[in-house]
């Protein structure tokens, strides 16, 4: 009786889950709504190619979505195997199911930037996304006057990490902890383009990066925390 009450219980969360995603649209206050009035310039730095369609699917069927101009600029063509042309026709490829204009996707290959955004842990602790957040926090704390808004996408712990869909609900409480402004829970409205998009890096699409895009909550929902 027990075990019934727990399967009907993972059910009725599922399906919940299910219509949030599909039917309970992410607020349009982060960065306001995307009208021609307070239409924003965004830059997403990644370090690898991939990294864009892994963990940050859903800020980026936001920003697109909320008629954002998005850039992106990825910090290596993710060349450790000898891979790197093709890694970086991958990600324009990508770039093309998420609805990036081509022309404003950057991929720097420089042989002494190996590689200097992530929070500090960055989602699955590669230094190299590490790296990616101190080299922004560096810039912004290097600019004067010190107008350029950035944020971070949260890491979580490894259960949330891998509990897909049910993260939302976790992702939400956490918004709603702190203050108004401060973080905001984007939730992917379009799950199948995220795996669409992470087919198109096919040299990276194997059977352990399907099971991620799967069962990671980053598929479904992104958490961004304004930087300060």
């Amino acid at each position: 009786m027990g075990l019934i009450f727990i399967i009907i219980s993972i059910s009725i969360v599922w399906v919940a889950s299910l219509w949030k995603i599909f039917f309970s649209h992410s607020k349009p206050t982060f960065l306001n709504e995307g009208t021609p009035l307070h239409k924003k310039n965004v830059l997403l730095v990644v370090a690898h190619p991939d990294d864009e369609s892994m963990f940050f699917s859903p800020t980026i069927n936001y920003l697109t979505s909320k008629g954002h101009n998005l850039y992106l600029l990825c910090l290596s063509i993710g060349n450790a195997d000898g891979m790197g042309s093709s890694r970086k026709d991958e990600l324009y490829r990508a770039c093309v199911v998420h609805k990036i204009q081509l022309q404003q996707v950057n991929v720097l290959d420089h042989p002494e930037l190996q590689i200097i955004t992530f929070d500090s842990y960055g989602v699955s602790g590669h230094c190299n996304h590490g790296d990616v957040h101190y080299g922004v926090r560096k810039f912004l704390h290097d600019s004067s006057p010190g107008n350029i808004e950035a944020w971070e996408l949260v890491s979580i712990n490894i259960m949330r990490k891998y509990s897909g869909l049910f993260d939302i609900w976790m992702s939400n409480l956490d918004v709603m902890q702190h203050p108004s402004g401060v973080m905001h829970c984007l939730l992917n409205e379009h799950p199948l383009k995220s795996f669409q998009a992470m087919a198109e890096h096919s040299s990276q699409w194997v059977w352990f990066r399907k099971l991620f895009v799967s069962f990671s909550s980053y598929t479904y929902v992104n958490t961004l925390r304004k930087i300060n």
